[in-house]
C-alpha cells in the first residue's frame, strides 16, 4: 500500500531561484511539488539503471570467463557466499 508523506524543504539563493525558474508560467512545471516528484522519479530511475548496469557488467565478466574457472557450488554455498 502506498502512503503519502508531506515534507518541508527550505531553499535559498541560487537553488530557490533555479526552482522558481522551472515552475509556473515560465517553467516546465505547474508547481514545486510536481517538479520535486519528477526529480525524485528521475533519481530513482538513475539508481535503478546503475544497479542494472553493475549486474550486466558482472554477468558479462562471468560469461567471458573460461569454463575452467567455473566451480560447482551447492545452493547452500551460494547463499552463504552472498551473506558474507
Amino acid at each position: 500500500m502506498s502512503r503519502t508523506m508531506t515534507m518541508t524543504v527550505r531553499l535559498s539563493g541560487a537553488l530557490s531561484d533555479f526552482v522558481a525558474a522551472n515552475v509556473g508560467e515560465t517553467g516546465a512545471y505547474e508547481n514545486v511539488s510536481e517538479y520535486i516528484r519528477d526529480l525524485i522519479r528521475r533519481d530513482k530511475e538513475r539508481v535503478e539503471k546503475e544497479a542494472f548496469d553493475r549486474l550486466k557488467a558482472e554477468l558479462t565478466r562471468a560469461f567471458a570467463a573460461p569454463e575452467s574457472s567455473y566451480q560447482p557450488l551447492t545452493a547452500a554455498e551460494i547463499i552463504a557466499r552472498n551473506k558474507a
